[in-house]
């Protein structure tokens, strides 16, 4: 099962950018989805997440208010808003889904990934 993230790009500080992450192969509705991002020399780390149910969300400290995740079961797609976009926000995003996932998503724990897209923010 490949997960397929896109909407990565180029973008000046300050500005916005929103990913989307289709996940035609799953079930999606049953599926918590989560966003993780990798910068260079750095772990992978959790950036937000949403649960299956569509009605919890929660965010990495570093993006709350900045970021928003969302996501359309009718589409099978998560998507992950960002605005005001930071130097420090320049990471490989990754989207994972986790079986019945309502909360605590990390790297351990995900069933399923998406190859990375990349997000580069111009200071």
């Amino acid at each position: 099962v490949q997960l397929q993230a896109s909407g990565g790009g180029l973008v000046q500080a300050g500005g916005s950018l929103r990913l989307s992450c289709a996940a035609p192969e799953i079930t999606f509705s049953i599926y918590g989805m989560a966003w993780f991002r990798q910068a260079p020399g750095k772990e992978r780390e959790f950036v937000a997440g949403i649960s299956f149910s569509g009605d919890k969300t929660e965010y990495a400290d570093s993006v709350k208010g900045r970021f928003t995740i969302s996501r359309d079961n009718a589409k099978n797609t998560v998507y992950l808003q960002m605005k005001s976009l930071k130097h420090e926000d320049t990471a490989a995003y990754y989207c994972a889904a986790k079986f019945y996932g309502f909360h605590d998503y990390n790297t351990e724990n995900m069933d399923y990934w998406g190859k990375g897209t990349l997000v580069t923010v111009s200071s």
